[in-house]
């Protein structure tokens, strides 16, 4: 339990949320209520273990706090992910209701599992150590099949390495879903990119051969799509955009679109993961406290690489 004041708000709060689902309990010294509720809430904090963190703000010795969140009556509890309020009650309640309340939101243990060990093995791919990355994201699927996050990066890790087999089973489930995920089409295309390169009727070919053939007859794109299947395959991924676009320039709808849809898999793929406590970038907090200070935001060249060709894929539709 912690307790909170507008000069911690921020980092035990807002930042906080972006990891743990923060749990705050308006509250005041002389409200009878309050004094009834706070033990349970505090027993329910160790109860689960880390599934929430709970935070306490006095109402009366923060009023700008009590205000930015519409405080009417107390106590009134908060709950917090992701930097955001997600739900609320009011009034003294019993354990059992409130661990109704808590389960509607929170992760389930198995849940918890999971995001452990891809977090585990998000340190262990900056290592360097991808094997052992593989093997920890292969648990937090095990351990939560609904994780689509942990599938995305097992299977795109699992291409990477060229486990192909593996990779087109782990992700055969989420090609069934309708709508399927943008994500997970875009490894879908990579994988059947690899697969054409490998197997297909231009396997042997050089780009020195696409490129001579291309140079015959600027419109031949069922070599120009070869080719760019090819680049993709090998991880040339500007060089695939800019053979993708010379069929889009010339023919938006050839093969039902299927270079623009090639091209939109790139960019999903080559698009840097967000991070998971990033400041929002009005400058104020959820509950509508500003933000003192300022943060300077260096840009990602790969996300600027990424914005540049969505620019130049709208201007090839338009």
């Amino acid at each position: 339990m912690i307790d909170v004041t507008l000069q911690n708000f921020e980092t035990e709060v807002i930042a906080a949320s972006m990891t743990t689902p923060i749990l705050i309990d308006f509250w005041a010294p002389w409200c009878g209520p309050c004094k009834s509720l706070g033990p349970i809430l505090e027993q329910l904090e160790a109860d689960y273990a880390g599934r929430f963190t709970l935070v306490k703000i006095d109402s009366d010795q923060e009023q700008q706090l009590a205000q930015a969140f519409g405080i009417r009556s107390i106590p009134t509890c908060i709950l917090m992910m992701g930097g955001k309020p997600v739900d609320g009650f009011m009034g003294a309640q019993t354990a059992p209701q409130i661990r109704i309340f808590l389960d509607k939101h929170l992760p389930g243990e198995h849940e918890l599992v999971a995001e452990a060990e891809a977090e585990a093995a998000l340190e262990l791919l900056q290592a360097g150590d991808t094997e052992a990355a593989l093997a920890k994201l292969a648990d937090a699927l095990a351990a939560d099949p609904g994780n689509d996050d942990a599938r995305f990066d097992y299977v795109k890790l699992l291409i990477e390495l060229g486990g192909l087999e593996e990779a087109d089973a782990t992700l055969a489930p989420k090609l069934s879903e309708i709508p399927r995920q943008l994500r997970f089409e875009a490894l879908s295309q990579w994988l059947n990119a690899i697969q054409s390169a490998a197997t297909g009727p231009y396997a042997s070919w050089t780009v020195g051969q696409f490129d001579e053939k291309i140079a015959l007859n600027k419109r031949d794109f069922d070599t120009r799509f070869a080719k760019a299947r090819l680049l993709m395959a090998v991880g040339e991924w500007t060089a695939a955009m800019d053979e993708l676009l010379e069929i889009i320039m010339r023919d938006k709808k050839w093969a039902d679109e299927a270079p623009r849809k090639a091209f939109v898999a790139i960019l999903e793929l080559l698009t840097p993961a967000k991070a998971k406590a990033a400041v929002q970038a009005s400058g104020k907090t959820a509950g509508g406290i500003e933000v003192l200070g300022k943060t300077q935001v260096q840009e990602d060249p790969q996300a600027v690489l990424v914005s540049n060709y969505r620019r130049k894929l709208s201007m090839a539709l338009n």
